[in-house]
């Protein structure tokens, strides 16, 4: 009967037009991915594998533990680059020459630029041009210098002294100096992850939508729930078909984009920490690159499971399709318009919704901690426990929902 359920999902023109959504949302999703391109000598784009092959080789070069050997000779490398003719020059095709030289430091050069710069959240592209030397030493102090200067200053009034003396703790835990190494690909993974994911929920939504409100729809209730097996075991098959349906999307689609992206740029890079990447240098959880991934995909995977959970109980209450379709979009699209709310308990709100696990890569990089039981704890464990816990709750929630719908 669980075979019966799922094949009902697929059936319909609408079930087969939402599988062929959801390949076009992964080929886009891969193909947004895979749009990187590598300069070569003569200040030429190349795009597609072997240009990316080209910009891994020349990172690649550079990988090793980033200490003061490392730092200074990135720098003095970026100050060579820097005045050559070719960086002086006015010419668009110099400039590219310039830095198709630059690529193998770039990531480097960036991390120099963050650990040098006058404020916690300012950024200045060229400061590294700036700088004739950098201490080691100093490169790691500065991010915790840096922190502790914002805290005490602009973000005097947003967090506690217990939280800020936390905060702070975590930057000095963090083991320095640490391992840099060429992580395109998990990077590229993790940033456009999140558009696979939140087209695929709300077409979950969809098909989630019609497994408990069909019959109803469709005025076979009658018929279906006096059949030998319809009332004894069609609950229990919907559940089961609902959650097998969302998990078999989910991790199909999530390991055809995470082997094609991985494979596409390498998965170098994995036990490196998430702060040796820009994107993740002010972050304080103390994570690798494949573990922050790992993460990436497990909070995708609870949101869908939860957000399509929601949809089936909303539609067994309902018994209606239209207006259980409506959870994923809402989850998805109403916290950008309570975002205006300036007010730091709608923000530490905001950051414990659903939507949120569907981007979990950037939820890394917010500041939002919550004292419980004398531990602080930050805004992604709490999100993964919570909505864990609800994915399950909301099997028996339905279970109830539709056994008191048969009643009737």
């Amino acid at each position: 009967m669980i075979l019966y359920e799922i094949r009902k999902i697929f059936a319909r023109t609408g079930g087969r037009i939402a599988l062929g959504l959801l390949l076009c949302t992964l080929a886009v999703s891969c193909f947004l991915a895979a749009h990187v391109y590598y300069v070569n000598g003569d200040g030429v784009k190349e795009y597609g594998y072997f240009a990316v092959q080209k910009l891994r080789a020349s990172q690649k070069e550079w990988a090793g533990i980033l200490d003061q050997e490392r730092l200074q000779a990135a720098l003095r490398e970026n100050l060579r680059i820097r005045h050559s003719p070719e960086a002086q020059s006015e010419n668009p095709k110099d400039l590219e020459i310039s830095f198709s030289r630059i690529q193998g430091i770039y990531e480097i050069r960036n991390l120099i630029n963050l650990s040098c710069t006058d404020g916690f959240r300012s950024y200045d592209y060229y400061l590294a041009d700036r700088l004739t030397s950098v201490n080691a030493a100093d490169f790691y102090q500065n991010r915790i210098r840096l922190l502790r200067d914002w805290l005490e200053n602009d973000a005097r009034d947003q967090f506690t002294e217990a939280e800020k003396a936390w905060l702070i703790r975590q930057y000095e835990e963090l083991d320095t100096p640490f391992y840099y190494d060429y992580v395109k690909g998990w990077r590229r993974a993790m940033e456009y992850f999140p558009t696979l994911v939140m087209l695929t929920v709300i077409i979950l939504g969809y098909l989630a939508a019609g497994i408990f409100s069909s019959e109803f729809q469709w005025k076979a209730d009658a018929v279906f729930f006096t059949s030998i097996y319809g009332r004894n075991r069609a609950v229990s098959a919907k559940i089961t078909a609902g959650f097998l349906t969302v998990t078999g999307i989910y991790w199909i689609l999530a390991g055809f984009y995470t082997v094609f992206v991985l494979t596409f740029f390498g998965a170098d890079g994995a036990s490196c920490p998430v702060q040796a990447d820009m994107s993740g240098w002010k972050c304080f959880y103390h994570l690798t690159m494949g573990q922050a991934y790992l993460l990436v995909l497990t909070g995708g995977y609870v949101g869908c499971l939860f957000l399509s959970g929601l949809t089936m109980l909303v539609s067994a209450k309902t018994r209606s399709a239209v207006v259980a379709v409506m959870i994923p979009f809402g989850a998805v699209f109403l916290p950008s318009f309570l975002s205006a709310i300036e007010h730091p308990l709608m923000n530490h709100i905001l950051a414990l919704l659903p939507d949120r696990l569907l981007d979990v890569g950037a939820t890394l990089g917010y500041f939002y901690l919550y004292p419980i039981g004398g531990r602080m704890y930050g805004a992604v464990p709490l999100l993964l426990i919570l909505y864990t816990a609800l994915s399950i709750l909301l099997f028996p929630m339905q279970y109830r929902e539709y056994r008191n719908l048969l009643k009737k």
